[in-house]
């Protein structure tokens, strides 16, 4: 528009034009986001705690009879067939989760027990949890090979937590002169490979004991502070 004088001038914006509906327009998907995001945050909680309900119930269970029925470990958790078969398709993805875990867990208390205790004094008391877990877990031991042992099953896997831990523990007690040098993850877990030879059905604990005891002997033998 050209005004009296000669100069262009800006022509006024109407009331209702487009450039101020987008401003009201963004406003409202700003306040939605939050409301959106908080729903997924909701939604993915609740399929972790779904998750962790069945891994509960399947140890549960699997500890206490290695071939429990799926039906029954999702009852147990208190979830239905559809959300049990989201997390875990078949008894082979659920059984090495579950190994998996546990053995994590085991795994983590090596660096735990070494933050409050003596090197050999947390090496000792590592041995006796990893025993404690070989000896009441036998029956998820018994799924695992159930799991695996079929032409075309998932391979069984490895050990590699564990064998990690003892690495730590290990190199912890070498540095402190505690044990022999020269031991690694490998010759430790051959040493103790007698608790698998062990019934967990019967008296262990004095067996364990004794066995821990002679492997932990053997460790100390020729240990530089010794």
């Amino acid at each position: 528009m050209v005004s009296a004088s000669g100069q262009l001038s800006t022509p006024r914006k109407r009331s209702g034009q487009l450039s101020g509906y987008q401003g009201r327009d963004s406003g409202t998907h700003r306040r939605e986001e939050p409301v959106q995001e908080k729903k997924d945050a909701a939604q993915r909680s609740d399929a972790r705690r779904n998750r962790e309900r069945i891994l509960e119930a399947a140890v549960a269970e699997l500890t206490c009879c290695p071939n429990a029925p799926l039906s029954v470990i999702a009852r147990k958790a208190g979830v239905g067939q559809g959300t049990f078969y989201r997390n875990f398709p078949n008894r082979e993805a659920l059984v090495l989760e579950i190994y998996r875990y546990e053995m994590q867990q085991v795994a983590e208390a090596a660096a735990q027990l070494l933050e409050t205790r003596e090197p050999d004094r947390a090496l000792r008391e590592w041995m006796d949890r990893l025993a404690r877990f070989a000896m009441t877990k036998a029956g998820l031991a018994d799924a695992i090979r159930m799991a695996t042992a079929g032409p075309g099953g998932p391979a069984k896997p490895g050990h590699t937590p564990v064998t990690d831990a003892a690495g730590l523990l290990l190199r912890a007690n070498e540095e402190a002169g505690t044990i022999r040098p020269g031991v690694t993850p490998d010759d430790f877990l051959l040493a103790i490979a007698g608790l698998w030879q062990i019934d967990p059905r019967s008296d262990w604990q004095p067996r364990v004991t004794r066995l821990m005891d002679l492997v932990m002997d053997g460790l100390r033998a020729g240990a530089p502070g010794g």
